[in-house]
């Protein structure tokens, strides 16, 4: 015979049944529909399916929710334990007992992260070359060892030291030497379109300002020669490549030929003597005009003999000018890239027939646009490394 508490299970089991579908009464709804009414009736098994649905995913979004509050916690956990680890490593007292542990460790550890200085300047602007010019910055190698040498007969602990010191000034000449030649390069290419470098650089300087933070490389408060040089090199190369960028020497016109060539020349209408301030590009109407280098829409609208006009400024008084258009598609004020199209090819204005005016004037002054289409590849190739050096993998 069962026990009696297993007898009154099944009765239990169908009492608490019962109960749940007491609280899901079977319901019955109407509804009119063409002039007829229609009854739908709800059982209560239906009731108690879609609640448990409800219910299961109510506790699945729970579930979901207490999933990513516990990964957030133990991410915030984690970030803690870094910072303090951080702190730690930073701590005087660390490094006073690494100091303790003997001055071959704290070598080790320069020796390390002068690695990582190194490989971290190289991944950015590149391997500097094997054969950078040498008359551009003292070469203290040869001091350099002596300093080391001598270190190491009166001061032996601090030998590794001086030797780190050696390897840091090596480098550091060997940056000033490659930012030198980047520089000269920038120059050369400058000065075959007609314009002056050192302008160029005085103009960049203009509209700077700020607090006076000194930079010191010496517990006295003093600079080392060879950092202040370094310094002054790397601002002369980030100047001078950033007006590089704003040469225009990019094709504003993809076309057959020049119609027209800058100077004198007989006038188209009135056949006398005249002056022309640009070069023509023929071509059919509709073609696109593009930027010849980067800069800001400085005027967009129409000027008397030239009909539809763009004009580009790009810095230290250089403009650009592309006349005659037929549509402009630049506005004033935009900021634009070498090749960006900014308007068609156009009959309007003095013309005699669809092709492009395109004019280069520094200080509104107007030069032979010629030289610098022509410096084109020279330009480009100089871009080309730079752009090497600041994106090689």
């Amino acid at each position: 015979m069962k026990p009696a508490r297993f007898a009154a299970a099944p009765a239990m089991a169908k009492d608490a049944l019962a109960r749940v579908r007491s609280w899901f009464p079977e319901r019955e709804f109407f509804m009119r529909s063409q002039g007829q009414v229609r009854f739908i009736r709800i059982s209560s098994r239906l009731q108690m399916t879609v609640a448990a649905g409800i219910a299961a995913a109510v506790l699945l979004w729970l579930v979901v929710m207490a999933a990513t509050l516990l990964s957030q916690f133990t991410a915030a956990r984690d970030h803690a334990a870094l910072l303090e680890r951080e702190a730690a490593v930073a701590t005087a007292e660390s490094r006073v007992a690494k100091y303790r542990g003997g001055l071959e460790g704290v070598a080790d550890d320069l020796n390390l992260r002068q690695d990582f200085i190194e490989k971290a300047i190289e991944g950015t602007i590149g391997e500097l070359p094997k054969d950078l010019p040498q008359g551009t910055v003292s070469d203290s190698s040869g001091e350099a060892q002596k300093t080391v040498r001598k270190i190491s007969m009166e001061l032996p602990e601090a030998r590794r030291l001086a030797e780190i010191e050696a390897r840091q000034l090596a480098f550091i000449e060997r940056l000033t030497r490659f930012a030198d030649a980047r520089s000269a390069q920038a120059e050369t290419a400058m000065r075959r379109v007609g314009l002056n470098p050192a302008m160029l650089r005085a103009v960049s300087r203009e509209g700077q300002g700020g607090p006076l933070i000194r930079l010191f490389t010496d517990s006295n408060e003093t600079v080392d020669p060879r950092f202040a040089r370094l310094g002054a090199s790397l601002e002369r190369m980030a100047a001078l490549e950033k007006g590089l960028r704003r040469i225009p020497n990019t094709l504003p016109a993809s076309l057959e030929y020049i119609s027209s060539g800058f100077g004198y020349r007989s006038d188209p209408f009135t056949g006398g003597a005249a002056f022309h301030a640009g070069l023509d590009f023929r071509g059919p109407v509709g073609a696109p005009i593009y930027a010849a280098a980067a800069g800001t829409v400085s005027f967009v609208g129409q000027k008397h003999g030239y009909g539809n006009v763009v004009e580009v400024s790009h810095g230290n008084g250089l403009m650009t000018r592309y006349a005659h258009m037929s549509r402009t598609e630049a506005r004033l004020g935009q900021k634009i890239d070498a090749g960006s199209e900014i308007g068609k090819i156009g009959n309007t204005g003095r013309s005699t027939g669809p092709h492009l005016h395109f004019e280069v004037r520094i200080n509104d002054r107007p030069v032979n646009p010629r030289p610098f289409l022509e410096a084109n590849r020279h330009v480009q190739e100089i871009r080309a490394g730079s752009a090497a050096h600041r994106t090689k993998e």
